[in-house]
């Protein structure tokens, strides 16, 4: 695994239609989110097709807030490690919503997102942590503002508003291994 112009070798890539430019070519912080559809359920279509516009949100009944939502995240990686990206590193993801980091508003404006398939409330498997550290790794090299030290929670720049990646994340084994 490798990135060739801002996009992942050796991934799956599904592209979504919910990006658009930065408004700087800067890319300074690094996002790590949860997510499960529906919640607590694993190795589904629906994490793929939420990102890509096509969930149908009358599958399921917890589905239907999520109706007209246009939300993405440049990556997400399963329960078994397997990452698939949706927008190129250098475009704007849709993942952070109402943020700010250091004072700074707008984080999708400058960062990457991450998703891990989990909850808030459940262990992350070793194959995912293996594979966030070597796309972490690949990032920092690649992204020269990128650092461990703006590599933060979801939670961490929309206080009260997100909780994820939940207490069961292991930042302190995660970022040694950085």
């Amino acid at each position: 695994m490798q990135i060739k112009q801002h996009r992942l070798t050796g991934v799956k890539w599904l592209e979504s239609e919910f990006y658009n430019q930065r408004p700087k070519a800067e890319i300074s912080l690094l996002v790590i989110h949860c997510i499960s559809l529906p919640e607590g359920c694993f190795g589904l279509p629906h994490i793929d097709e939420l990102f890509c516009g096509k969930l149908d949100c009358n599958a399921e009944p917890s589905f239907k807030d999520l109706q007209g939502l246009e939300v993405s995240a440049h990556l997400m990686i399963n329960r078994s490690g397997e990452v698939t990206q949706y927008v190129d590193f250098d475009k704007r993801a849709w993942h952070a919503g109402v943020s700010s980091f250091e004072g700074r508003e707008g984080c999708n404006d400058y960062s990457i997102g991450i998703e891990l398939e989990g909850t808030d409330h459940s262990e992350y498997t070793k194959q995912q942590y293996q594979s966030l550290i070597k796309v972490s790794q690949l990032l920092l090299r690649e992204y020269p503002k990128l650092t461990k030290q703006r590599i933060v929670a979801h939670s961490d720049i929309a206080p009260g508003r997100k909780t994820d990646p939940g207490e069961y994340f292991d930042w302190s084994a995660y970022l040694e291994a950085l």
